[in-house]
């Protein structure tokens, strides 16, 4: 079964978190915000304007789930019921401050060209220059706070939907089928999308390497 399966049904431990929490169980909801506040406080900071909003987001999340438990019938992840309800609570209050456009209308905006310029890679298909090792250089980027902090930075100077993917993607961890359902997608843009925000962030990371 793939990861993509996985994601399209509720886990033995969804159902039985969401058992708990049908049964008024407070330490379950507990578990629950502690495992996903920090990211449904990103996700919802994606499509508002400020910190407090993006926290008022998040609270009628929550607000939301415990209404909403009896409605969950286990045919998504816990993880994308979650999301789904922050997605629509969160484009809502991004269209009322005028903040957020239909991610879809985006999707092509760039499509066309190469993403990269093809002089940076060499015959065999991998990177030229400083990240031509970059399987070797993941583990010493993992661990420079310096870099990450530029990988965020080069994230957050993305155009909007490129931002949202990479973030939800490589940084959230959702599977590419929740991506798409939460922007409204299709599969190929959502490919294209991710694939550009990955490169240019790449390039960034060489720049990084080169000046070091």
């Amino acid at each position: 079964m793939s990861a993509a399966d996985t994601d399209a049904i509720a886990s033995p431990d969804d159902l039985q978190l969401i058992a708990s929490l049908r049964a008024g169980d407070e330490a379950a909801f507990a578990a629950l915000v502690r495992m996903y506040d920090r990211s449904l406080r990103r996700f919802a900071r994606m499509f508002v304007s400020t910190d407090a909003l993006a926290d008022d987001v998040v609270s009628e999340v929550w607000l939301a789930v415990l209404t909403g438990l009896d409605r969950f019938e286990g045919r998504s992840s816990l993880r994308t019921w979650i999301f789904r309800i922050a997605s629509n609570i969160a484009k809502t209050r991004g269209v009322r401050e005028s903040r957020s456009v239909p991610l879809s209308s985006l999707a092509g905006a760039d499509e066309d060209g190469p993403t990269v310029d093809p002089s940076r890679f060499v015959k065999d298909g991998w990177w030229t220059g400083p990240l031509r090792s970059w399987d070797a250089d993941a583990a010493r980027i993992a661990l420079d706070a310096e870099a990450m902090e530029r990988i965020q930075a080069e994230i957050d100077r993305l155009p909007d939907v490129q931002r949202m993917v990479i973030t939800l993607r490589d940084v959230q961890g959702l599977s590419s089928d929740e991506v798409c359902e939460l922007l409204d997608l299709t599969p190929g843009n959502q490919r294209v999308i991710l694939h550009r925000a990955r490169a240019k962030v790449r390039a960034a990371l060489e720049d990084y390497f080169v000046d070091d």
